[in-house]
C-alpha cells in the first residue's frame, strides 16, 4: 500500500500535482464546445455588395442618397472546426475576440452547407419582413403609390436575420429621405444591427460588441443597436463611435432625423 507519510512534502505535493498536470494537458489537446467570433465585415445597404446593388428598388420613382447605412457581421469558427483551450484563452483576452457556446451560433450537429442553407433562409425571410416594414412605415407617413413599389435585396451569402432594419431604413432613405427632402443619413456612416418585424419592431441580435469594433474599422460614427443590448454593445465600444438604442423603425426613423437637426437623441 502507498503512504503519503513516506514521503517528503515536496514530494507529496508534486504526486497531488499529477492528475492535474495530467488533466491540463487532457483538456488542452481535447476539442471544447465553443465558437471563436470576430468582427466581420460592414456592407453599405445604399452601395454595393460584391459589384452588385444590395438595394434594387422598382416601380416608382427613387431618389439619390448620400452617406451610408452599414449593417453588420460577425465572423465565427465553423460547426465543424474544433477550438482548442488556447484557443478559447486567447479570445478570452483578447479585445476582438468573444468565445460563445458552439449551440448558441450554430444549431447542434449541423453541417456547413445546413447552415449555410438555414442561414440564407433567415435573411430572405428577413428581407421580406425589412420591405414590409418599411412599406408600411411610408404609406402610415402619406407616400404615395406604396403598393407600386417593388424591392430585391442582395447580399451574396451572408445569411441570418440582423440586417432587417438597415434593409428597411435603406428602402425608406431610397424613396422619402427624411421625409423633407433631405439623407435620412444627413450624409454620415451610419451602422448597426437589428432584426425587425413586418409591423418594425427592433429585435436584438448577437455578437454586438465585436459589430462595434467593425462599425468604427469601416468608418462609422453613429452606432443604431436594439435597445436590450445596450449594456453588451458598451462592453468594447471603440472610442468615436456613439450608441443609439432603439426600439422601433418609427423611432430609428425618428433618431436618425434628430441627429441631423441638433435634437435630442437617447444614448445607452
Amino acid at each position: 500500500m502507498f503512504s503519503f507519510s513516506r514521503l517528503t512534502r515536496p514530494q507529496a505535493l508534486a504526486v497531488c500535482a499529477l492528475p492535474v498536470v495530467a488533466l491540463l494537458a487532457v483538456a488542452g489537446l481535447a476539442p471544447l464546445p465553443f465558437a471563436v467570433a470576430q468582427p466581420g465585415g460592414t456592407t453599405d445597404v445604399l452601395g454595393k455588395h460584391e459589384g452588385k446593388p444590395v438595394l434594387t428598388v422598382s416601380g416608382v420613382p427613387t431618389r439619390e442618397t448620400r452617406g451610408e447605412l452599414r449593417m453588420t457581421t460577425i465572423v465565427a469558427t465553423g460547426p465543424q472546426m474544433d477550438v482548442y483551450l488556447g484557443d478559447v484563452i486567447d479570445g478570452w483576452f483578447r479585445s476582438d475576440r468573444a468565445v460563445m457556446p458552439k449551440d448558441s451560433v450554430y444549431p447542434v450537429g449541423d453541417s456547413v452547407k445546413e447552415v449555410e442553407k438555414h442561414n440564407l433562409g433567415d435573411m430572405k425571410e428577413s428581407q421580406d419582413d425589412a420591405t414590409a416594414a418599411a412599406l408600411n412605415y411610408l404609406k402610415a407617413n402619406g407616400v404615395d403609390d406604396t403598393d407600386k413599389v417593388k424591392v430585391k435585396a442582395d447580399l451574396g451569402k451572408i445569411g441570418g436575420p440582423s440586417a432587417g432594419l438597415f434593409l428597411s431604413l435603406g428602402i425608406i432613405d431610397k424613396l422619402d429621405g427624411d421625409g423633407s427632402g433631405g439623407d435620412l443619413t444627413g450624409g454620415r456612416t451610419i451602422a448597426g444591427t437589428g432584426t425587425i418585424t413586418a409591423d418594425g419592431k427592433i429585435g436584438p441580435v448577437g455578437g454586438v460588441a465585436m459589430k462595434t469594433q467593425g462599425a468604427r474599422r469601416d468608418g462609422a460614427t453613429v452606432f443604431l443597436v436594439p435597445k436590450d443590448e445596450c449594456s453588451d454593445a458598451q462592453a468594447e465600444l471603440p472610442k468615436g463611435l456613439r450608441l443609439v438604442p432603439v426600439t422601433t423603425l418609427k423611432g430609428t426613423v425618428d433618431v436618425l432625423r434628430a441627429l441631423e437637426k441638433g435634437g435630442q437623441v437617447p444614448s445607452c
